[in-house]
């Protein structure tokens, strides 16, 4: 199907209208169009013959002899088409037709007793084409009963005009275009708005700036043919069918395809050019050589060792460009990722932390990164990346506990706080802007009106935050403590790890809990997931188990277990900027770094990824 318009894929949108506008219209009753569209004496109730019972040319009689050539003149009852037969051939008659190929349509239609419209919407069809649009505005009379709703032929008489106001203006005939504007667009009484700013036009020195104040691509096919789109849809498609409504069928199922897969992570194509229509999409580990597969991080890409402890987390910078690593060996470690082989190197090495750093954040600007240390650690390190520079050590008083924070969008402020019962919101100075006392924080987060920040406390729920009235209320309310919380980027999901529990999807608008994640192992160690792939359609998250979780956000079993830690995972990173990139870090003393799977022969291919299993399950 695909290699059939290989060579007219290019032309196929515009092709239908720029045929019936050559071809003129036929007004021989009950004959065949030269554009391929048949003309009908029926009633006009725009479904062709009844179903293919009718005789003579357009009933299906065969004139081809048949395989023995002895009934070559002979009758064939035909069989009788149900309504889903005929909408099938009519949308097969449609795309053919946008190809250019009529008289295959014309023998289409005869052989099968359909129509591909009524004969009233191609006689329009070629009138607006043809810019006659007197003639247009009579076949809306025709229309009118054949429309489910009358009120659409104000909307459709509208269209016409507008069209014939500025095709009038580009050819430089104002006083026939004010004619149009004052005697019959002003009477219609419509959309009055539009027709203030049609009359600006009048003002337009020249074609070139009437196409570009009108945002519009002037007289000629490719106008008409977009005029003939937005008409097609006030027609009830039993009359004429909606444009390229085959394309369009073809691409919900192949989005629906990508949509129900659990595995594919590139970006949507809604080229059908860019796919086989003769196979389903899948993305599986039995099809290894898929481009999408090869978007899908299950296989240890690298494997850093420099930090000497246990390290505590990890996070890739928002531009995607780099990689934030804290230990407990009281160093950040800030790698390169290189945009051509996704390989990490070191970059820099951040070092004094005298408790380890067990919590990193990155300004959106990428130009700072924040540094909190564990439930005992009083300080705050604010961190230039560029310069490597130390800009703010901030310690309010050492009976604080400054273990999570997060960056108010505007990239000026921040929030921090921990477990004795303090929240605070500073400056890039370390200055204290705000005060909220009494709240025991787990983690942090602020949300993207840069006004609510989302706080974890030790009553196992989330609470919501407002700085400027002062204000808060529970959105999140768990039966076990919540050791970490993530939020999409949208701002309308919250990912939790649960002691003992998990992980949970929440919907922070609803304020619901959409799924519970399946295989991990968590207890009351303080473990982080996070979201990723294109459009944040994964889950990922450390265990206590030495593996790697990863979920489609739809299904509560994971789609892949990934193996290679030999203690426990604290954190998880999934890179924003490249699919197919994720990191993690362990007790281990070592942070892995996730990628595709190399290009494999098919006996290789049989052994890949022992550290990668479940893939199919």
């Amino acid at each position: 199907m695909q290699s059939n318009g290989a060579g007219q894929g290019q032309e196929s949108t515009d092709l239908s209208c720029l045929n019936s506008a050559q071809n003129g219209e036929s007004s021989t009753a009950g004959g065949t169009h030269s554009n391929g569209l048949l003309s009908s004496t029926d009633n006009g109730n725009g479904v062709g013959t009844s179903n293919g019972s009718a005789t003579g040319p357009g009933s299906g009689t065969s004139a081809a002899p048949t395989a023995s050539g002895s009934e070559a003149g002979s009758l064939k009852k035909k069989k009788r088409l149900s309504q889903a037969e005929e909408d099938v051939i009519r949308l097969i008659g449609q795309h053919l037709h946008g190809l250019g190929l009529n008289q295959t349509v014309d023998l289409l239609m005869q052989e099968s007793g359909c129509r591909l419209e009524h004969s009233s919407a191609t006689k329009f069809r070629n009138h607006v084409m043809e810019g006659e649009w007197d003639k247009a505005e009579n076949d809306l009379n025709e229309l009118r009963a054949l429309m489910h709703s009358p009120n659409a032929i104000v909307r459709m008489k509208f269209l016409l005009l507008q069209q014939k106001y500025l095709e009038y203006l580009e050819d430089g005939k104002v006083l026939e275009a004010l004619q149009v504007l004052r005697g019959e667009l002003t009477p219609l009484k419509y959309n009055t708005d539009r027709i203030h700013v049609l009359s600006g036009y009048l003002m337009c020195s020249h074609a070139e700036d009437l196409k570009a104040k009108a945002e519009w691509e002037g007289k000629g096919t490719a106008s008409r043919c977009r005029l003939l789109d937005k008409l097609q849809t006030y027609l009830p498609p039993s009359v004429m069918l909606p444009p390229r409504r085959m394309q369009t069928l073809l691409r919900q199922a192949v989005e629906l395809q990508r949509d129900r897969c659990l595995y594919h992570n590139t970006k949507l194509d809604s080229s059908l050019d860019s796919v086989s229509l003769l196979l389903d999409h899948v993305c599986s580990r039995s099809v290894l050589h898929s481009p999408h597969w090869k978007q899908f991080p299950c296989y240890t890409q690298q494997i850093l060792t420099e930090h000497c402890n246990e390290v505590w987390f990890c996070k890739f910078s928002n531009d995607g460009t780099k990689l934030a690593t804290g230990s407990k060996d009281t160093t950040v470690i800030i790698w390169q990722v290189d945009p051509e082989t996704h390989q990490l190197k070191l970059l820099r090495t951040l070092e004094g932390h005298a408790y380890g750093v067990s919590y990193l954040a990155w300004s959106p600007d990428d130009m700072y990164l924040i540094a909190c240390g564990p439930d005992d650690c009083s300080e705050l390190w604010l961190w230039n990346v560029q310069t490597g520079e130390l800009r703010t050590k901030m310690s309010q008083s050492h009976e604080d506990s400054l273990t999570s924070v997060a960056w108010n969008p505007d990239g000026k402020r921040f929030v921090t706080g921990g477990q004795r019962g303090q929240f605070y919101q500073c400056d890039l100075d370390g200055n204290l802007l705000d005060s909220w006392e009494g709240v025991r924080v787990q983690c942090l987060w602020c949300l993207g009106d840069g006004r609510a920040v989302l706080a974890s406390d030790t009553h196992q729920r989330i609470r919501g935050y407002n700085f400027e009235d002062l204000t808060d209320r529970n959105i999140v309310q768990e039966d076990h403590p919540i050791m970490s919380f993530t939020v999409s980027k949208n701002g309308r999901l919250a990912l939790l790890n649960v002691a003992t529990q998990g992980v949970h999807l929440w919907d922070l608008q609803d304020r619901v809990l959409v799924r519970k994640y399946q295989g991990v192992t968590q207890g009351f160690y303080t473990i982080h997931s996070c979201f990723g792939g294109h459009n944040e359609d994964f889950i990922a998250s450390g265990s206590e188990d030495h593996k790697v979780y990863i979920w489609h956000r739809r299904g509560e079993l994971p789609i892949a277990e990934l193996t290679g830690h030999t203690r426990t995972v604290n954190c998880v990173s999934w890179n924003p900027v490249i699919p197919g990139l994720l990191a993690s870090a362990s007790d281990d003393g070592t942070v892995r770094v996730w990628g595709p799977a190399p290009f494999l022969d098919s006996q290789e291919a049989d052994g890949l990824n022992e550290n990668c299993s479940n893939m199919d399950s």
